[in-house]
This record gives C-alpha cells, sequence and structure tokens, in this order.
C-alpha cells in the first residue's frame, strides 16, 4: 500500500562530457546515473514524506541493482519491481547542445520495464490516493492498456490521476496513438504538460482554447510548465502565473518530474495549489542546477531553504 504510485520506466542514465558532442562519434560519457521519468517522479514523491511506490522491471544486472537500491535508499517502497533474467535494464544516453538542445537514444522499449505485469500493481495500489502516468512510459499498447486499466481502478476507489503527456508530434504519428492519449486525459485530475505538449496533443493551437478543452475533458487542475519562464496554473476558477527561480543550468533533464512531482505530492498532502508550486517551481530548479537527473530530487526542508536562500516567500 502506498499513497502515491506510478509505474514505467527506470533506466541508468550516460551522459556526454561535452557539449556538441553527438550521439554518432566516439566520446566520452559520464555515468550510470538513475533515471526514468516515472524513477525521478516517484523519488521526489517520497522524498517529501509521503509514502510511494515504483512499478517496473530490471534486468538481473548492475543497473538494476544499482537503480533499486537509490529508490530504496530514498524511502521509495520498490516491492513491486521485478528482476526479469531474460531482459536487460533500460538505459538511455544524452548530449546536450550550446543551443539548449539535447539529443537522447533511449533503450526502454525492449528494455525490462516492458514486461511489467498487471499482477505487480496488487500489492502497492490499495489505498493509493494518486495514481502517476509519465507519457515516456506509454510507448506500446500494452503500457497503454495498463496505464487506462489502473487510473480505472484508483480512480473507482476514490483516488485522482497525474498525467506528464511529454508527447510529441512523432508521438502522435503512431496508428490510434492521439485518440489513446487523449483518453487517458480524460481520466486525468491533475495535468502537467510542457511547452506546447498541451497544443500537440489536443490539436489545438491557441493555448487558452487548449486549456478550455482539457478541462471539459474532465482535468481539474493543469499546471503548465514553461522550464526558466516559470508556469501557468489553471482551474475551473480562472488562471494564475508563477514565476520560476532563476538559476544556473547544469541538467535539465528530469527538472519537469521534479516539478511535477512536488506539486502532485503537496497536493496529496493537502497543501493549496498556490502554495504547492511556488515548492514546484524551487523543485524544477533545483534540479536544473545538478548534475544527473535523479540528484536533483529534495526534501521539504531543502527546498524551503532555497525558496529562502532565493528571497521568496511560499505564498505567493
Amino acid at each position: 500500500m502506498a499513497e502515491i504510485v506510478t509505474f514505467g520506466e527506470v533506466l541508468a542514465e550516460f551522459m556526454a562530457t561535452e557539449r556538441n558532442q553527438s550521439l554518432g562519434t566516439a566520446g566520452t560519457f559520464a555515468g550510470p546515473f538513475p533515471g526514468g521519468a516515472p524513477a525521478i517522479f516517484i523519488d521526489q514523491a517520497a522524498r517529501l514524506g509521503s509514502t510511494a511506490a515504483m512499478v517496473s522491471c530490471v534486468g538481473d544486472d548492475a543497473f538494476g541493482r544499482m537503480l533499486v537500491a537509490r529508490l530504496a535508499r530514498d524511502a521509495v517502497d520498490v516491492s513491486a519491481i521485478h528482476t526479469r533474467a531474460e531482459h536487460t535494464t533500460a538505459s538511455a544516453f544524452v548530449t546536450y547542445y550550446d543551443d539548449g538542445s539535447r539529443d537522447f537514444i533511449f533503450n526502454i522499449a525492449n528494455g525490462a520495464c516492458a514486461a511489467i505485469e498487471p499482477n505487480q500493481f496488487d500489492d502497492v495500489l490499495d489505498g493509493a490516493k494518486l495514481f502517476h502516468i509519465a507519457g515516456t512510459s506509454l510507448f506500446s499498447g500494452h503500457m497503454i492498456d495498463l496505464a487506462r486499466r489502473v487510473s480505472e481502478r484508483v480512480k473507482a476507489a476514490g483516488g485522482r490521476v497525474s498525467f506528464d503527456p511529454n508527447v510529441r508530434k512523432e508521438t502522435l504519428a503512431r496508428p490510434g496513438a492521439r485518440q489513446a492519449l487523449t483518453d487517458l486525459v480524460s481520466r486525468t485530475d491533475i495535468l502537467l504538460p510542457s511547452d506546447s505538449e498541451l497544443n500537440v496533443l489536443l490539436d489545438i493551437d491557441d493555448d487558452e482554447a487548449a486549456v478550455e478543452r482539457a478541462l471539459e475533458l474532465g482535468v481539474a487542475e493543469i499546471a503548465w510548465k514553461h522550464g526558466a519562464k516559470g508556469c501557468r496554473y489553471y482551474d475551473d476558477q480562472g488562471r494564475q502565473a508563477f514565476e520560476s527561480f532563476q538559476v544556473s543550468e547544469v541538467d535539465p533533464t528530469g527538472a519537469g518530474d521534479s516539478f511535477g512531482a512536488t506539486f502532485c505530492t503537496l497536493r496529496t498532502q493537502g497543501m493549496a495549489a498556490s502554495q504547492a508550486l511556488v515548492y514546484a517551481n524551487a523543485a524544477g530548479a533545483s534540479a536544473v542546477s545538478r548534475r544527473g537527473a535523479m540528484e536533483g530530487t529534495s526534501t521539504r526542508a531543502e527546498l524551503e531553504a532555497f525558496i529562502d536562500g532565493h528571497g521568496a516567500s511560499v505564498t505567493p
């Protein structure tokens, strides 16, 4: 049993040590760092004091053991992370460019995390207050079906669903992808899009019209992430804007997951949205200032110190 549950990839990440280093040429990489969007999300949730569980699979290898140990160290319930000896643990390689863009090579769909089975949720889902879906995990019909089934189960029991779509036009080019993701939006309580993702997902260019459509589909809260430009929040009461904290960027990977996890966890703990978004912005800013996707997760005390150190208040 856990208050917050997610599923999907836990992966070993390798980062190019030089800017503008092509993934197609020989170079030096640092790692392995623990990563994976849902894994970062649940690690952040656990560090904020909620009981949190991860449902996934890893290979019987050093990467898998490293990842499970890291999550367990941060108090994540790892009992539903199963070892699949016939598969290898998922991995990712990333390189950064001077213009702020990144290139990735992922081994997720062929990794152990693709072998998650429905019964892995049985021992952690009862009493869940929030089930989080990361769009990066929806790489197959099987994973989309799991997201649907588990979200229905959680909502039927009185829990809520959060969804970070992480959608790209290329994703929606797959047959049936748009309909499947829109169906998940209709099951979502807290939607966490970044930049133009909501526009792309709903095929609506105008931001306000896209928000209106999401709310019509049943979404209760939208925390729209815009990186260094801050975030916007929408619910049935209207719109609010929140400025970001200014920091020197070291590694942006995982910052959006830390933001989303902080907002969703604090909302689940009963904090007002306006306060939770200040903490969430602090979590995102703190994350980009540290190297390694999961190295940016923070405790509540660390976030409060960060906010105070930037001369801000948790009451916007």
